[in-house]
């Protein structure tokens, strides 16, 4: 360790994580961050007001770009910690090399501060429906890990009417699940219910089965002809939303998706798995109607006080330069939707994952959204162009523990191709 690296006591380490001018970073895998106890800890999750920057990143040459990304300054003073101290020194001589000129390290996090009920820690609400490669490593190898109700699980590798894309490398034990069995490709909305159902019961599914939902991000590009084909863990986004919309009461979201499973080195299998139906959801159908909203639920909410329909779509899309799709037309956005950005184009959530794929760190997304007024004090409904982003956005929301979420399901497809529907264009006043 760098001899202009200091080491802190607990007190200390307490006092600058209050200190706003004063950063805490958290090195640990982002599992840990969001409240995985992956060494055991009697409490878990991280610091308030840490930011996740896991050690494994430094291994990507890009990975100095998300300490901008992160508005980390090298001359405001930081405190690195970790499971380990030699964790925390690692990244604590990288910033030093790159010019930070006040880092010290906190090496006590496991042996005083997640044994004393009285030191604070955060975690994301429903940590354990986004899980990690170990963990569904231990699924598939006959363990229950932490949050497994039983044995009773199905495994689905989401793809957009492209089943190649699950013959070239899949999890081994995972079916394929094409996205369209759960919305119709004439409307791009939500199959009707009786449909769902049948679905689900063909895929083995009941509702009281945990579903692992991952995809395979493949970098897709506007000139594709599919792109969607590319998105496929966007599309798993989706088919969770969809799910739990149907009463799935266990769905689970491998972060990263299959990007991350191959990350952490593990085999993919090109063995085709055939689904096991069963006989009857066991459920009505849907158990939750609140988390989609149809064109008239949108309308309302516009008007309501309480209230707010978000557009989680690039800026581009929002002020009307492109339509966003190969088959939408209409360029614009819906007049009074707030602008919730989802990154570069249709196909991309940049300002919810991590260059890696897994999900942003959670206060990071509720400190954006705060920032124009979404908040879960309030009803928030998400919106694309036909559901697949608005539906990842709705996870975020979900996996945070807000209780008043949902996705308008026809999104701007079907508000701009209605009769009697205003659009607007042009930057917002």
């Amino acid at each position: 360790m760098e001899e202009t690296i200091t080491t802190v006591s607990t007190e200390t380490f307490a006092e600058q994580a209050d200190a706003p001018n004063h950063e805490i970073l958290d090195v640990r895998p982002i599992a840990a961050y969001n409240g995985w106890p992956l060494r055991g800890e009697s409490q878990s999750g991280h610091v308030p007001g840490a930011k996740s920057l896991p050690l494994q990143w430094t291994q990507y040459m890009d990975w100095v770009e998300v300490l901008d990304e992160k508005c980390l300054s090298p001359q405001t003073p930081v405190t690195v910690y970790g499971y380990t101290l030699e964790d925390a020194a690692e990244m604590a001589d990288n910033l030093t090399r790159l010019g930070f000129e006040a880092v010290g390290v906190y090496d006590n996090f496991l042996e005083e501060w997640t044994p004393d009920p009285d030191r604070p820690l955060r975690r994301l609400d429903r940590y354990q429906q986004l899980v990690y490669p170990e963990w569904l490593h231990d699924l598939i190898s006959g363990e229950e890990p932490e949050g497994m109700r039983g044995n009773d699980y199905v495994l689905c590798h989401a793809h957009f009417d492209y089943r190649q894309d699950y013959e070239d490398g899949h999890i081994p034990g995972a079916i394929p699940l094409n996205t369209n069995k759960l919305e119709s490709p004439e409307t791009w909305n939500r199959r009707p219910p009786e449909q769902l159902k049948a679905v689900l019961e063909d895929l083995g599914i009941r509702h009281d089965t945990t579903v692992v939902l991952y995809g395979r991000f493949s970098h897709p590009t506007y000139d594709q002809d599919h792109p969607a084909q590319s998105a496929g863990h966007l599309g798993a986004m989706r088919c969770a939303a969809l799910m739990l919309y149907a009463g799935v009461e266990d769905v689970k979201i491998l972060n990263g998706g299959l990007n991350t499973w191959e990350s952490a080195g593990y085999d993919t299998s090109t063995e085709p798995v055939a689904p096991e139906p069963v006989s009857n959801f066991g459920a009505e159908v849907p158990a939750h109607p609140e988390y989609m909203l149809d064109l008239e639920d949108a309308q309302a909410l516009l008007e309501a006080d309480d209230g707010d329909l978000v557009s989680v779509r690039s800026w581009a899309e929002f002020i009307g330069e492109r339509s966003g799709y190969h088959y939408i037309d209409s360029k614009g956005r819906i007049p009074g939707a707030v602008f919730g950005n989802c990154g570069s184009d249709a196909y991309h959530m940049e300002n919810y994952r991590n260059f890696d794929y897994t999900t942003r760190e959670f206060p990071e997304i509720a400190e954006k959204w705060a920032e124009t007024g979404i908040t879960p004090k309030k009803h928030i409904a998400f919106y694309c162009g036909t559901g697949w982003r608005g539906s990842e956005a709705f996870m975020n929301a979900y996996l945070m523990g807000w209780s008043n979420i949902s996705v308008y399901d026809g999104g701007w497809y079907q508000w701009s191709n209605h009769p009697t529907t205003e659009t607007a264009t042009g930057v917002p006043e």
